[in-house]
């Protein structure tokens, strides 16, 4: 199945400021990244890297005044949901890749140290692995509501969880919380979905977060804010937290005053109408 996937920003500088941007979906991963274009106005140069997480950076300098920056992207993605695997069990700590286990430690937003008690009270009874996990996911979906401005740039996962409300960065964080908080390894992960196969919802997209466990020796995904498999995530970023997959960073006087954010079917590439593929987003 073919997507377009795609955002616009619009930017206010009180003078130049540098700014970074982790927006591009990676290329390979749940999804194929199969054409992509990005054009700013004014143009600018735009340098790009991978971070220590291998998501992509772009970097540059935000002129003073009104900045626009467009990205657009065809991806190819599964025909088939998110995958459920009731049963699947878990990895013992000692059993752990070495690189797996910075993500069972506390961080910024997800301070599962805060929650060891709690967490063990709740779900020490579930069999460990999937199934815990998913009665995770099942308590946040049922007890944490959703809402928009329920929460700031600097609410955390135990806010979140103490307050029960949050957007969709909380859900994830509350889940990365406690998972880490019993042991199972959890990371944050930001992208794009789309409506498929479920209600469109009428509200203006946005990017949207989840996260993934590492359960049976394979990072596996799990969403506690709509709780059901989905159909076409498109992957742009993966860390401890948000920290680690902010969408837009300014070093000084910059502001994001316009954003819209598309992920819809593309039922024929040939529709998908852009001049030319002359500039790669990565340059």
């Amino acid at each position: 199945m073919l997507l377009r996937v795609g955002f616009t920003f619009v930017i206010e500088s009180g003078s130049p400021t540098p700014v970074t941007a982790v927006v591009r979906p990676r290329e390979f991963d749940l999804h194929r990244l199969v054409q992509e274009r990005r054009v700013t106005s004014p143009d600018l140069r735009i340098h790009y890297y991978r971070d220590g997480f291998d998501n992509y950076v772009w970097r540059w300098i935000t002129p003073q005044g009104t900045m626009e920056m467009s990205y657009d992207a065809v991806v190819e993605v599964p025909t088939t949901p998110d995958p459920v695997l009731q049963g699947l069990p878990g990895t013992f700590v000692d059993q752990l890749p070495d690189e797996v286990l910075t993500y069972t430690l506390p961080s910024r937003y997800c301070p599962s140290d805060l929650v060891l008690n709690d967490a063990w009270a709740m779900f020490g009874d579930t069999p460990d692995g999937w199934d815990r996990v998913q009665a995770i996911c099942n308590w946040a979906h049922t007890n944490v509501a959703y809402g928009s401005g329920y929460s700031t740039a600097a609410t955390s996962g135990y806010d979140a969880y103490q307050n029960r409300m949050g957007v969709c960065r909380d859900f994830a964080h509350v889940g990365v919380m406690f998972c880490r908080a019993m042991n199972i390894p959890a990371r944050y992960v930001c992208g794009y979905l789309p409506d498929i196969g479920v209600p469109i919802n009428p509200a203006p997209m946005d990017f949207h977060a989840w996260f993934e466990a590492y359960i049976a020796g394979a990072w596996r995904s799990f969403d506690a804010r709509h709780n059901i498999p989905r159909i076409g995530r498109v992957v742009i970023a993966r860390g401890r937290d948000a920290v680690d997959t902010a969408i837009l960073t300014s070093y000084g006087d910059s502001q994001l005053t316009g954003l819209a954010v598309w992920a819809d079917e593309l039922h024929d590439i040939r529709h998908f109408d852009v001049p030319s593929w002359v500039r790669e987003a990565k340059e």
